[in-house]
């Protein structure tokens, strides 16, 4: 088979799967809260991943150190468009987490 006649059967396929859906495609509320839900997903994911390195800010040289605190400051406007609450709990501990990293720069830059 040719590639013309594979895409062709694709998109049959796909339309009429379309429209043997029982449910009707996503509006645009639902897509709309998707995109939220991804996009608190997504911060949170990267506030986990740089604030769980905490405990290790011992271990990382100079320029790793630079990394995390380029990835907070990076985040902090993402953070700061979020709910009132949510806004303050996250804000206070990710500049917890980037003065920490700042402070151990600091300490191994002036060894």
């Amino acid at each position: 088979m040719n590639i013309r006649l594979h895409i062709s059967v694709l998109v049959t396929a796909l339309t009429a799967a379309l429209f043997l859906m029982e449910s009707p495609l996503p509006s645009h509320d639902t897509v709309s809260a998707r995109a939220v839900a991804y996009a608190q997903d997504s911060w949170q994911k990267e506030f986990d991943d740089i604030c769980s390195k905490t405990q290790d800010a011992m271990l990382f040289n100079v320029e790793e150190l630079r990394n995390l605190i380029a990835r907070c400051d990076a985040l902090k406007p993402r953070i700061e468009k979020l709910e009132a609450s949510e806004r303050k709990v996250a804000t206070k501990k990710l500049s917890v987490c980037r003065d920490l990293y700042e402070f151990v720069r600091e300490a191994k830059e002036k060894r």
